[in-house]
């Protein structure tokens, strides 16, 4: 018999340079990934679900969550609901030594980190590859998160390229990926959720499943 998950919600970066700054959430759209992620936090307090939030800074001169600019504050739909812990951090992961939020998950015992906001392919991906290798079952709302397009020297994707690909990927070895609907009966119920695997999704890929 499979134990009851003890999770927290971890929402990871629902600032302003998201929605209205020089990082614009293209895919999924960003007002729906934002009332999503306001839900799944709802629904976390009501039933008793720890919640983290993590709030990117830079430098004051930097472009982008510059401290002190309006760019870096939470969105104020996410900023007016209820969390446990708040944290801050510079570097993508959300579970860099400094954050301290390795030992303050250990500390309320938590086995199951559900990871909900921005980006998917960054501070997400970053966030829920760490939290797998450090030994905690990690689920991802991929309809309270987003991605934005990116042009290089290597070529191009667009917000719902990248945004698809990592949802896949991550859902192969690094966490269960699901919509918001869903995370939020399964955490009602007390049940656990369960990711693929890189054969498998090989496999069907191939058509040999």
């Amino acid at each position: 018999m499979q134990q009851t998950p003890k999770r927290a919600l971890i929402v990871i970066d629902p600032q302003n340079e998201y929605v209205t700054g020089n990082l614009k959430i293209e895919y999924p759209d960003v007002q729906h990934s934002l009332a999503n992620i306001g839900r799944a936090m709802d629904a976390a307090h009501a039933a008793g679900v720890p919640i983290v939030m993590v709030q990117q800074f830079f430098p004051a001169d930097y472009p982008v969550f510059a401290r002190g600019s309006a760019g870096a504050d939470i969105h104020p739909s996410i900023a007016s609901r209820h969390w446990d812990h708040l944290i801050e951090k510079e570097m993508a992961s959300a579970l860099t030594p400094d954050t301290g939020l390795a030992a303050w998950l250990r500390k309320h015992e938590i086995d199951t980190l559900s990871v909900a906001g921005y980006m998917t392919h960054n501070c997400d991906d970053s966030t829920i590859r760490a939290a797998m290798h450090e030994g905690w079952k990690v689920e991802f709302l991929h309809d309270a998160a987003g991605s934005l397009p990116y042009k290089n020297a290597l070529g191009a994707a667009t917000a719902e390229e990248i945004h698809r690909v990592f949802t896949i990927v991550a859902h192969t070895a690094f966490a269960a990926v699901i919509s918001t609907d869903a995370w939020i009966a399964a955490m009602q119920k007390g049940e656990p959720l369960e990711m693929d695997n890189v054969f498998l999704s090989n496999q069907r890929a191939l058509g040999r499943l």
